[in-house]
């Protein structure tokens, strides 16, 4: 499988990930990478058929319609993302990349329609979850308590052996696994939740 990560402009991450073996590829939150993603798919010859959105902040969905209109790409997303696409996704779906699946985890909290995304070793985790940090949920939509359930009961269930690929570049590295997250990120701290809604400062 390939997979490439890609930060151009901004702290923004983007995400190129492929089937080498028949060509086909998504990108995942194209943010302001355009040029650079156009050069990873034409130097690795790569036919991107999908486009997925963590979630629908403008940062992330950026170059989504430059895609969809030089690539014919289909524009993917949580079903009740208010963002234009063509298909829409809920907890436990699957998109195919070839004979690749990504695995579809809803995680609500710093955005209703917050997605993450489980492709073999290596989780995409959008705006959920930072290297030493989680996103905010004092945003419009935002919820700690959606937050919460999301992170303890969905992402620190996966083994520590995942890899975490965030949606920008905040932390003392650009990657990170939920082994090394559980254990160093003050955010995932042992809590209950109407702890963890005072120490996010918002319900």
């Amino acid at each position: 499988m390939f997979f490439r990560q890609i930060k151009y402009f901004s702290d923004n991450f983007s995400y190129v990930i492929a089937d080498e073996e028949v060509r086909e590829s998504v990108v995942v939150d194209p943010s302001f990478n355009f040029d650079t993603i156009k050069k990873v798919l034409k130097e690795n010859n790569l036919k991107p058929t999908f486009v997925i959105n963590t979630h629908y902040h403008s940062d992330h969905t950026a170059d989504n319609n430059r895609f969809k209109t030089i690539y014919t790409t289909k524009i993917v997303a949580h079903k009740i993302s208010p963002i234009e696409k063509d298909i829409g996704v809920e907890d436990n779906d699957t998109i195919k990349v070839g004979k690749d699946s990504i695995k579809v985890i809803h995680t609500p909290g710093h955005t209703p329609d917050s997605i993450c995304l489980l492709c073999n070793t290596q989780l995409l985790t959008g705006d959920t979850l930072f290297v030493g940090e989680c996103g905010r949920t004092d945003l419009p939509g935002g919820s700690s308590k959606d937050m919460y359930f999301s992170l303890f009961n969905k992402l620190l269930k996966l083994d520590d052996n995942i890899e975490v690929y965030p949606g920008h570049d905040y932390g003392r590295s650009p990657s990170s696994t939920i082994g090394n997250e559980r254990i160093t990120n003050y955010v995932l701290k042992k809590r209950s939740l109407e702890e963890f809604i005072e120490f996010m400062g918002q319900p």
